[in-house]
């Protein structure tokens, strides 16, 4: 049974396609650790975790990977050089204080990062924004702004925009609306934008 199957999330989907078996595995801001552990069980992977809420964390520790609290900005400090061949995060990119900041810690600790986030650019958000004249709410950004744990809002061209700037080779990109892939025009028509990168140096 796929990933997606159990949880129903089309980014875990394509994130346990791309990570290959038995590889050194971290998830930034893994929740209750429902990707963790499907791929322990699935890609036998060596996986870690960090979770800022508690009460994810004890969960996921229920699941039988291994999770630690903390804050994620700060834990990329904790790890050396290249510790994992992945580094994910999945749909907190938009929540992290220094966005940039923690992709160049992902590709310093990780042989591989793999980000996916909801993409600011879909028609639904811009129609939102064109007919309301207020901030965007749509199933991707249900929060009122006041409330939001989005902080930084990035589409497609933006996050490729980062990555030719800083030099990333982008290895993979996968585009979704709800559960079917998008192959034409991303920016307006994806939903979730989910990305294999490395940096440059790390390429054999």
């Amino acid at each position: 049974m796929g990933v997606r199957d159990i949880y129903g999330r089309s980014d875990y989907a394509i994130i346990g396609e791309l990570v290959e078996p038995g590889t050194r595995v971290l998830d930034l801001g893994c929740g209750e650790g429902e990707l963790l552990a499907w791929l322990k069980d699935n890609k036998k992977v060596d996986g870690r975790g960090v979770e800022m809420e508690g009460a994810d964390v004890r969960k996921a520790i229920a699941r039988g990977v291994s999770v630690y609290q903390g804050d994620l900005e700060s834990a990329l400090e904790d790890y050396p050089d290249q510790a994992f061949d992945y580094v994910i995060l999945s749909q907190t990119l938009q929540q992290t204080q220094h966005p940039v900041k923690v992709l160049r810690g992902m590709l310093r600790i990780g042989k591989h990062a793999i980000v996916a986030f909801p993409n600011f650019a879909h028609w639904k958000v811009r129609l939102s924004h064109l007919w309301s004249g207020r901030s965007p709410r749509t199933g991707l950004f249900p929060y009122a702004w006041y409330d939001s744990p989005n902080i930084h809002f990035l589409t497609v061209l933006d996050f490729e925009a980062l990555a030719l700037k800083e030099g990333w080779r982008i290895e993979r990109s996968v585009f979704l609306s709800g559960h079917s892939p998008v192959s034409v025009f991303p920016n307006l028509m994806a939903e979730v934008a989910v990305y294999l990168f490395s940096a440059q140096w790390n390429v054999e």
